[in-house]
């Protein structure tokens, strides 16, 4: 299920709430139908009970019993089967909507242009599940809140009939207790937001201790970690505490009113019937109409929290759905054949910084300062808003705020140096779209062959999400692999083989030189092998390029560069 890039995104809670009902009136219609036909069924079930009683009383032979008995299959029949197809008719429909809310939250999320959300990963996940599911428990809770409706409607008009008091005794006490929990029911919906905030929060936070577990090991952090996590975690279980305080309150005035709402209905009954005012088979018919309705009326008093669950819910969807992008791409392509050009650039630690790229070039930078090198990473690989940065991007000579997102990357792949690793297999990694047509060049220039050899299944061999069944060198090397087998006319490549040993570097160096060749390449790099590779190196110092010769050439003339990249 794809979603279209123009649609028009909910900006609101209360637009995606309209939204989901909009899209599924159809199912909800004929769901209230039959759910409004079961409730209708079970209100049916006391009232023929007094009415059998009464006439039984009149007239006892077998055939008014027989005819009694068929009356109570027929509405034992109605209600099981509304109840089994209207079930199934909103549930379908809910689990639908939950679909389609959670493909339309994660496409935000995997769109070329990032979202300005302000959440973390962690917690758009927890958006594009829980959330998602429910805020399509709407569709359910409409109709159940109709019907329930229904069955105190109808048991107020049956006991109206009997005895007018009894009837209006049914509709002031509802509106009192709706009354009631209507305002217990916005404190839910304040404590659940801030519940949900709480937990997406926890599960971001344990998502990046996950993500750099290694790391943390390595220098003793985890368990500074852990105590964080810790930290997070308990604020979130305080809020829950205090959510579930107010669900139980909420859940216990509700039974408590019902309760005292069916018993003055049966105590008023008594008294009428005790004063001659109605029948015995009206008393019955009351008695079990009082202890019926208890259950539509818990059911009504409990649809207020679940609406504001759900727009609770929706309203965190809203954050992601309705965020800005954090840039407006341009239409155009860049020119076949072009190199890449940077003037005047001012950015993060880049100062002024000016070069150019020709077409078909093996061009290194070495940056001294590693943030130097991440920013000028972010700012290729398009990342970087137009107003966040002064001076010109071109890419085939065409300015990169002009471009629109799908040509450049198309035209210009920048790999990061902690590229992702996903669940699936060696191969699905390298060429995840499958239509990569220098896979095997690529898993020979990157030097993964020997990890491919290692395993019977060769390139089918199974990668555990986040590549954690390999070492850093391995995933290195196969998001290396990925980039050199996408072939794309641009290649931007930050520190790709800083988990690698010296030998294995070298031959990755003379690979990657020979696979692009007559392709631009740009290695952002301070490892020797590659720089020696390299056509020309850029020297990256205080922000700007410094100077510009042959890795050999500038060892021997340049101190300042022989100290940074000598190993």
């Amino acid at each position: 299920m794809t979603v279209p890039a123009d649609a028009q995104e909910p900006r609101t809670g209360s637009e995606i709430l309209r939204t989901a009902l909009r899209r599924n009136l159809g199912a909800m219609t004929w769901g209230t139908v039959l759910m409004g036909l079961y409730q209708a069924g079970e209100t049916a079930f006391p009232i023929a009970l007094g009415l059998i009683v009464e006439h039984t009383m009149r007239d006892r032979g077998l055939g008014s019993l027989g005819l009694s008995i068929a009356a109570l299959a027929v509405i034992i029949t109605t209600v099981s089967f509304s109840w089994r197809f209207g079930m199934r008719i909103l549930q379908k429909a809910n689990t639908t909507e939950a679909h389609r809310w959670r493909v339309r939250v994660a496409a935000c999320g995997l769109q070329p242009v990032a979202r300005d959300t302000g959440l973390r990963s962690g917690e758009v996940l927890t958006i594009a599940t829980e959330d998602a599911d429910q805020t399509a428990d709407i569709i359910e809770v409409v109709p159940l809140l109709v019907s329930s409706l229904v069955a105190v409607l109808v048991a107020a008009v049956a006991l109206g009939l009997a005895d007018v008091r009894l009837g209006l005794l049914v509709i002031a006490g509802t509106a009192a207790i709706l009354t009631v929990l209507s305002v217990m029911s916005r404190r839910i919906g304040a404590g659940t937001r801030e519940q949900q905030s709480r937990v997406a929060r926890a599960g971001a936070k344990v998502a990046d201790l996950i993500i750099g577990l290694r790391p943390l090991h390595g220098f003793g952090g985890n368990h500074a970690a852990f105590r964080s996590y810790r930290e997070v975690s308990t604020e979130a279980r305080r809020q829950a505490i205090t959510v579930a305080r107010v669900n139980g309150a909420y859940a216990g005035t509700a039974l408590a009113l019902n309760a005292v709402l069916a018993a003055a209905v049966t105590l008023a009954a008594g008294a009428l019937a005790f004063q001659g005012r109605i029948s015995i088979g009206e008393l019955v018919m009351a008695v079990g109409l009082a202890q019926f309705i208890m259950e539509p009326l818990k059911l009504f008093s409990e649809m207020p929290k679940y609406v504001m669950t759900a727009r609770a819910s929706a309203e965190r969807m809203a954050l992601v759905l309705a965020a800005p992008p954090v840039l407006v791409p341009g239409t155009r392509r860049p020119a076949p054949g072009g190199g890449l050009r940077l003037d005047r650039v001012r950015y993060g630690a880049l100062r002024g910084l000016s070069f150019e790229v020709p077409a078909g070039e093996f061009t290194a930078i070495a940056a001294y300062r590693p943030q130097a090198a991440a920013d000028l990473a972010a700012l290729l690989a398009g990342g970087v808003p137009p107003g966040a940065y002064e001076g010109a991007v071109r890419v085939g000579g065409q300015e990169i705020a002009d471009l629109s997102i799908d040509a450049l990357r198309e035209h210009m792949l920048v790999n990061p140096y902690d590229g992702e690793i996903f669940a699936g297999t060696l191969r699905a990694n390298i060429d995840p779209a499958g239509t990569a047509r220098l896979i095997g060049e690529a898993v020979e220039a990157s030097m993964l062959t020997d990890v491919a050899a290692l395993h019977p299944e060769g390139l089918d061999h199974g990668v555990r999400d986040r590549g954690a069944n390999l070492s850093g060198g391995q995933r290195q090397r196969l998001s290396l692999a990925r980039a050199l087998a996408a072939d794309a006319e641009i290649l931007v490549l930050h520190d790709p083989t800083t988990a690698v040993d010296a030998v294995t570097e070298q031959l990755i160096a003379r690979n990657i030189a020979r696979l692009r060749r007559g392709r631009t390449t740009i290695v952002i790099t301070s490892s020797p092998a590659l720089l020696d590779a390299a056509d020309r190196v850029l020297v990256l110092d205080g922000g700007a390029i410094t100077t510009a010769d042959t890795h050999r050439n500038l060892l021997g003339t340049d101190e300042g560069y022989r100290s940074a990249v000598a190993r």
